[in-house]
């Protein structure tokens, strides 16, 4: 079983616990659970969040990226909310994919690289256009 979801509330472990007939590590972040019938049941991470308890998380290189598309698209709808104001029917806003490419740009500045230029297929894959 494995928790990719909510909170360490959705896997019963304590539950699941006391009707094991026996409990053992099957290997790093991996418990079995021994059943009376037979069946073996394997739990992820204690049955906590397995994408932070089990994993690494995400690395800086990623984190920061995202957190850069956050606060300039916060800017974007700070600065468009009288546009976005007229559109009240809206409940998801798109920001520019100018703000994606920008941060992609720094990005790979940083790294020393540039960014490719896509092709026809390419923009049209991403954004349905030619």
């Amino acid at each position: 079983c494995c928790n990719a979801g909510h909170f360490d509330v959705e896997v019963d472990v304590r539950g699941l616990a006391s009707i094991a007939k026996e409990i053992k590590p099957a290997r790093r972040n991996i418990t079995g659970y021994l059943l009376d019938n037979g069946n073996r049941i394997y739990i992820l991470a204690e049955g906590r969040l397995v994408n932070l308890a089990a994993g690494d998380g995400h690395p800086a290189e990623i984190m920061d990226m995202s957190f850069a598309i956050q606060a300039l698209s916060a800017r974007y709808l700070v600065q468009n909310r009288d546009k976005i104001a007229r559109e009240p029917h809206k409940m998801l806003n798109d920001v520019p994919r100018s703000i994606d490419e920008e941060v992609a740009r720094r990005k790979l500045a940083y790294w020393g690289c540039e960014i490719d230029v896509l092709t026809s297929e390419q923009r049209k894959y991403l954004y349905g256009e030619e």
